[in-house]
């Protein structure tokens, strides 16, 4: 259903009481050996959608289930406006918590109605109360017409609104979302996404919203937290992380980069692209350089640095291209927008845009 439709159909979310939520040192492990989060300190404020992002295995899904009660941890705390709800003095139960969760596989009970599901969380009211809400919830999300349906004559995105639904129904000051629209096709994610979303805003309720991709968390966080090998590396907005990552690290999660290593001199790293401005590292010091894929200016006629096409693959908006530089050990990844470059172009220029163009100083390595 267009995205535009399910505004029309559907009922203002209503509004909770939002909550910051902070972890506190959180460490947790499964085995002796091997810790799956590593000192993690973290907010999300009230009323803020916070993204929870990085690889596979870096701790994201933990520190959600942690927050709602699921996986204890092995040491720190969790507060929920600045009340511990999780630590060494205290264990709340899920259901003690005010905090809902949409979980990946939106886990909706197959015998059980689209009311009774959405239903199934409102046990502190009576039946009649309860059915009262769920409708009204069902009615949030442009729904409402398949309260007797089964989850199974529902598509995916269907199926992501009443899982949406359900967890808003007893009005939490916190919803916890793990990957909810990794199920869905691309065709449809962008406008669920954008729907829940807008969902979101007006119930005004706390979100953390798991995810391993850039742009989702840039579509939908107000903040990011980009986590590694159970590490928190670097939280902000979307554009402080891509235009000012902490390291290379980062900056690979949200570019396509061609990376070249160097040592500064005369304030300046040597490269195959041109020698890049160091000031800010000592002269002798080990540097990476990494430049967009999107970060070249193109021309058949002249530039700064001469190139031959190996490849180049058509995308639709722009073409992916592999160049041979002089000096280069393997081919520079460049995007061009399709029409810059004739059809028969072999022998082109280059030239860099200063702001796709990073450096950070290169990790030392041990004896």
């Amino acid at each position: 259903m267009p995205t535009e439709k399910i505004r029309a159909n559907r009922r203002t979310a209503g509004v909770t009481f939002a909550a910051r939520l902070e972890f506190e040192n959180i460490w947790h492990s499964f085995a002796p050996a091997s810790d799956t989060l590593q000192g993690v300190s973290l907010a999300a404020e009230a009323g803020e959608v916070l993204c929870l992002l990085g690889p596979s295995g870096s701790g994201k899904t933990t520190l959600l289930r942690i927050a709602a009660g699921i996986e204890p941890q092995s040491a720190g705390r969790v507060l929920l406006n600045e009340r511990e709800i999780a630590g060494p003095s205290v264990f709340l139960p899920p259901e003690k918590r005010s905090i809902g969760l949409v979980f990946q596989d939106f886990a909706l009970f197959p015998h059980m109605t689209i009311l009774d599901n959405v239903r199934f969380g409102l046990t502190a009211l009576s039946g009649e109360e309860g059915r009262k809400e769920a409708m009204n919830a069902l009615s949030r999300v442009g729904l409402e017409a398949y309260a007797s349906s089964y989850p199974h004559v529902l598509s995916g995105g269907e199926q992501q609104r009443v899982a949406l639904a359900r967890a808003l129904a007893p009005r939490p000051a916190v919803l916890l979302m793990d990957e909810p629209f990794s199920g869905l096709d691309s065709r449809l994610k962008d406008s669920v996404r954008a729907e829940t979303l807008a969902i979101l805003r007006e119930s005004r309720a706390t979100a953390i919203v798991v995810t391993h991709d850039a742009e989702e968390a840039m579509r939908m966080g107000d903040r990011i937290a980009l986590l590694k090998d159970g590490r928190l590396i670097q939280t902000g907005r979307g554009e402080d992380l891509y235009l000012r990552p902490a390291d290379l690290f980062v900056a690979g999660f949200f570019s396509e980069l061609n990376v070249f290593e160097g040592k500064v001199e005369s304030g300046a790293v040597d490269t195959p692209l041109g020698k890049i401005g160091a000031r800010e590292l000592a002269d002798g010091a080990q540097a990476t350089v990494a430049v967009r894929t999107t970060g070249f200016n193109f021309s058949e006629t002249e530039g700064d640095i001469e190139a031959r096409v190996i490849s180049r693959r058509y995308l639709g908006v722009v073409e992916l291209l592999e160049l041979a530089v002089a000096g280069a050990d393997f081919p520079v990844r460049a995007r061009v927008r399709c029409g810059v470059l004739s059809s028969r172009a072999r022998d082109i220029w280059l030239s860099l845009r200063d702001s796709d163009v990073l450096l950070f100083e290169s990790a030392r390595k041990s004896a």
